[in-house]
């Protein structure tokens, strides 16, 4: 579980978790504990373990209304996804998801905008560093990110794909040649 707010757990009680294939289910918070760093979470009616696990990778949610004020920058990931992210002007695509625990930084999933092949999906590091402008009102995200970050997850091109066919092709003979001469 992803929260900037354990705190919270000490006052809010009334929770809908939303399964992976889009179910809710209303959670009523009966106690919370600390335990290496992480909140683990105690809801009414979940007494044994196989229960507890039918509740697991549920997302919590919160009515909008409840949440927390977040500091400048700083955004919700119910309020990025579904937002353009743009790189100096250009539209890189949209925000799909937000992942977590890679490193410091929240991971942007971008879905490539219109037109690229086969929908592929960019991950974009959500750091101070690089935003430029959050407007979660007009639901845009301007970034200026690292020179060739993008690139290093671009699909490659025909020509690279050639050349690399050859490149590998060589080193097998080469190889293969040791191998013979041993």
């Amino acid at each position: 579980m992803h929260t900037s707010f354990p705190e919270r757990f000490a006052e809010r009680k009334e929770f809908l978790g939303l399964a992976a294939d889009g179910s809710r289910r209303e959670l009523q918070l009966a106690e919370h504990w600390f335990h290496k760093g992480k909140v683990i979470l105690k809801f009414v009616g979940v007494e044994s373990i196989s229960a507890a696990e039918q509740l697991a990778g549920m997302e919590l949610q919160i009515p909008a209304e409840q949440r927390t004020e977040l500091e400048s920058g700083a955004a919700y990931v119910s309020d990025l996804v579904g937002c353009t992210v743009v790189d100096r002007g250009s539209l890189i695509g949209t925000v799909a998801d937000v992942q977590f625990g890679a490193g410091e930084a929240a991971l942007l999933v971008v879905r490539r905008k219109n037109g690229e092949p086969d929908g592929k999906e960019l991950l974009v590091p959500y750091a101070a560093e690089f935003l430029q402008e959050l407007d979660l009102a007009a639901r845009r995200i301007e970034m200026e990110l690292p020179e060739g970050l993008l690139e290093l997850q671009s699909p490659l091109s025909e020509e690279e794909k050639e050349r690399q066919k050859v490149e590998a092709e060589e080193v097998r003979g080469a190889d293969e040649r040791r191998r013979r001469h041993k």
